[in-house]
């Protein structure tokens, strides 16, 4: 039987479980534990936020990128940029923190792949200076607050 109760940022699920011993001399007994997990309303994290209004430039960008990268950058900046608040979702909905981080730790893996490839269209000169500074200095605070989001989950 769960119970979910939802507060701010957390969702909390608590869950009772039945376990019962056995012995040859004596009856069986039963006991109940509670068990209280925490999970993330991922829709409140700031993380994910800020790496959803990343997705929303990353396609705006890739439209203005020539047609022959259609199926190179565009394809790739797109996945990746995606991949970084999917991953932070997913990860919520794990039972533990381990788990939690796990998924954390692919999305900041997304998020420099995702640098990565604006340097690379940096030095194709397929974005402006001003742009590409705008989005560098973006995932790279969004790096800086997943790391510090994984630290706190230790």
């Amino acid at each position: 039987m769960s119970c979910i109760v939802e507060t701010g940022d957390m969702i909390r699920v608590s869950k009772k479980s039945k376990s019962s011993k056995s012995s040859k001399s004596s009856k069986s007994s039963k006991s109940s534990k509670i068990k209280d997990m925490k999970r993330h309303n991922f829709k409140k994290l700031q993380i994910w936020q800020e790496a959803i209004e990343l997705v929303t430039l990353s396609y705006k960008f890739t439209t203005t990128l020539p047609d022959f990268e259609k199926f190179g950058l565009v394809s790739q900046l797109n996945r990746c940029a995606v991949s970084i608040p999917s991953n932070i979702s997913e990860g919520t909905s794990k039972r533990t923190s381990k788990h939690f981080t796990t998924y954390l730790e692919h999305s900041l893996g997304s998020a420099f792949e995702w640098e990565t490839q604006i340097i690379i269209c940096k030095n194709l000169n397929f974005i402006s200076d001003e742009t590409f500074i705008d989005f560098e200095k973006r995932i790279q605070k969004l790096q800086q607050k997943i790391s510090n989001f994984i630290d706190s989950l230790d």
